[in-house]
């Protein structure tokens, strides 16, 4: 009975930090501390010399907005109900075009890997679509689809899709062949060296491509709705143009760019979930 106690707590006892492990760990602590404070510092430097320089009439705040100017605005559009619609309206479908367009786009990269045969032929396809100016299918997609939100989520599809499908289908193709070899000789079927060697080696890939979707997703909604929309942040950055509401666009941008840091963000935390799960495995 003692020999298990004395079993169990020898189990328990967790390994010694060396001093120098400490002091490594220590730099990387410090380090990212430094590294998040001197991002706080410029983000408040900046809109602290916006500011002042705006009060100075070094810059015109008619023209550039202010600070001020902008959170009073954002209280007015608070007061009034219709901020948290407009965000919610282009929230969702950010997030909708996003899920769609990395889904989908990771989909079609595994069907092109799986079939050389197709993927030769859709190559030069692929590429004249990549180069292709999607602005110039807007109006397209609205008579298509008519002016609502699918217009806009089609739009964030054609900006994101192919870029998804490329960036994975390039990771796809950058495995070791050694690897794949070795699962064909025990006798892996393709589906097990789909699933066992090119997925999960293709893990940052895909989350490279994730974080490159953040972007395209809000350009393609925000292009979407300059084009057709009765709501959104798009919606009040046009609006806010063509009435001359500086204030108005300025706060839109601020807000689209804190929505998109919170979505990149989000990007960041399931990439390192999905890692820390894999070395757990």
């Amino acid at each position: 009975m003692s020999s298990d106690r004395f079993d169990s707590a020898t189990v328990s006892q967790k390994p010694e930090i060396s001093s120098e492990h400490q002091e490594f760990l220590r730099k990387v602590r410090w380090h990212k501390i430094m590294v998040r404070f001197t991002q706080i510092f410029i983000l408040v430097l900046a809109f602290g010399l916006w500011e002042l320089f705006a009060h100075l009439r070094i810059v015109d705040p008619f023209i550039t907005s202010q600070p001020s100017r902008v959170f009073e605005t954002m209280v007015a559009l608070h007061q009034q109900g219709v901020l948290l619609k407009h965000i919610a309206v282009t929230c969702l479908e950010t997030v909708v075009g996003f899920v769609l367009g990395t889904v989908l786009g990771t989909f079609l990269a595994i069907v092109l890997w799986w079939s050389e045969f197709i993927s030769k032929v859709s190559e030069p396809y692929l590429v004249i679509l990549n180069s292709l100016p999607k602005i110039a299918l807007g109006s397209i997609f609205i008579v298509w689809i008519g002016a609502g939100p699918g217009a806009i989520i089609v739009m964030t599809l054609a900006i994101s899709l192919i870029v998804t499908i490329l960036e994975v289908l390039n990771g796809f193709l950058a495995i070791d062949k050694e690897k794949i070899k070795l699962v064909e000789t025990f006798g892996g079927t393709k589906l097990q060296v789909m699933t066992k060697v090119v997925l999960p080696a293709s893990l940052p890939t895909i989350m490279n491509a994730l974080k490159i979707n953040v972007g395209l997703s809000w350009v393609g909604v925000i292009v979407g709705e300059f084009l057709v929309s009765k709501a959104g942040l798009g919606y009040l950055i046009v609006y806010g143009g063509q009435v001359f509401k500086l204030d108005l666009v300025m706060t839109s941008v601020l807000i689209l760019g804190v929505a998109a840091a919170v979505m990149y963000q989000g990007v960041i935390l399931l990439e390192k979930l999905l890692l820390k799960r894999r070395l757990n495995n």
